[in-house]
């Protein structure tokens, strides 16, 4: 007699099936011949369909839950080859409802009870836990699209910036877009210096000139200004056909007697830009070339954005404007000339010559009218080095540190001069 025969077979298996009763899952047991001999509660309410299964033959009852014959057919191959199997999704049919289970299934070997050689395995709910992965990936899915969506709309927002900043002149660009303030009711009273220049007889130019010749050079010419304007820290306020306007003071400024040394710097450097070029406008069609006149003017002007609700520019009102203007249209070719205010904030560094008084229309009296002839030092416009003093002032800007001792040495000889005049008021 065997060791297993002192013992009740139902009651064995009843004990080794002892931990799968109060299961969460749906367990179940079934002999060698996958001919089902227990399951615990959950198996039934899973299945309520199934009723008794009591001798049935497993893949039979996964039939009639409606598994696929595939899976059915690799549930049986894999157990009888491996042993053990897992399917991880086994979609059925509940009360018209589809969930979602995993199968697991594996050969149970016992030495002294055979009749506990047999299968056992269990059905995993994972319906809760597929919706939470689907809406999980969905929400990846939706924030990758969005991720797409905004890097497309940041593209374009950078290819419009990039085309917005070519009709604004950089400093105006920066401050409309770097500012969290609304622009639109920002205006302000502020000391400029104003520049305007233009070609000479440029209407002739138009009328002989072919248009796509004309354009070449005038984009070209206004490139070529544009780039010395910014380089000089103007502030390009338009293009009035060939005509540019630029200012000096606003947003950014060095203080007055700077911003008009910068601007002569600008006109400077744009007329020898002019002369270079020559050889260049006459190969696109100007036979004579070209030649620029400028006006240049100081005062206070209001600053800020004028316009409508649908269109508004970032610009400057007052009379040093129309002088400025006018002074242009007074000079001769290649000519740059200044009013009395801007003369007297340059006149210590720049050579000048009186040309005539003139009182231009809505001004009360006359203005004096001077042509600029350069800097009085050749070097001037390598060595921005400038200090001025005023009264009990000392004004120091020091744009290129190279020659920061010949500063210090001014300074010294300023600080005596300041000691000479102490000393000579004490005596007295």
């Amino acid at each position: 007699m065997n060791f297993q025969d002192f013992f009740n077979p139902d009651k064995v298996v009843d004990l080794s099936f002892f931990n799968f009763e109060n299961a969460i899952t749906a367990c179940y047991y079934a002999d060698i011949d996958l001919r089902v001999k227990k399951v615990n509660k959950n198996f039934k309410s899973f299945f309520p369909v199934l009723g008794n299964v009591k001798d049935a033959y497993f893949p039979d009852i996964l039939k009639q839950l409606g598994v696929s014959r595939e899976q059915i057919d690799f549930f049986v191959s894999e157990i009888r080859e491996k042993g053990s199997v897992l399917i991880p999704k086994v979609k059925i049919l509940i009360e018209n409802q589809e969930r979602l289970f995993s199968l697991l299934s594996t050969k149970t070997k016992n030495k002294d009870f055979e009749y506990l050689n047999g299968i056992q395995g269990q059905f995993v709910d994972r319906t809760n836990e597929h919706k939470l992965t689907l809406e999980r990936d969905q929400l990846i899915e939706s924030q990758l699209n969005d991720k797409k969506l905004i890097e497309e709309k940041s593209k374009k927002l950078e290819s419009l910036a990039t085309r917005l900043a070519k009709y604004l002149s950089p400093q105006i660009y920066k401050n409309i877009f770097d500012e969290e303030k609304d622009q639109s009711v920002s205006h302000s009273r502020k000391n400029l210096t104003v520049f305007f220049s233009d070609i000479v007889a440029f209407t002739d130019l138009t009328d002989k000139m072919e248009p796509e010749k004309l354009a070449a050079i005038i984009n070209s010419y206004l490139s070529e200004m544009s780039t010395i304007a910014i380089k000089y820290g103007g502030t390009i306020d338009k293009f009035i056909g060939d005509a540019l306007m630029v200012f000096f003071g606003d947003p950014e400024t060095l203080g007055e007697t700077n911003d008009a040394l910068k601007c002569i710097e600008m006109g400077i450097a744009m007329q020898d830009r002019v002369a270079e070029l020559q050889s260049h406008w006459k190969n696109l069609g100007a036979a004579n070339g070209i030649s620029v006149r400028m006006g240049i003017s100081n005062g206070f002007c209001t600053v800020g954005n004028f316009g409508s609700d649908l269109r508004l520019d970032y610009t400057i009102l007052g009379s040093p404007v129309n002088l400025a203007a006018r002074l242009q249209s007074m000079a001769e070719y290649d000519q740059m000339l200044v009013d009395e205010n801007t003369k007297n904030l340059i006149e210590r560094e720049v050579k000048m010559a009186f040309v005539k008084e003139y009182t231009p229309k809505g001004f009360a009296r006359p203005i004096g009218v001077f042509r600029v002839d350069g800097f009085k030092s050749q070097d001037y416009m390598k060595n921005h080095i400038r200090l001025s003093h005023k009264g009990k002032r000392v004004e120091i800007n020091v744009i290129d540190s190279s020659d920061i001792r010949a500063a210090i040495e001014e300074l010294k000889s300023i600080q005596e001069g300041f000691e000479k005049e102490l000393s000579s008021k004490g005596e007295g």
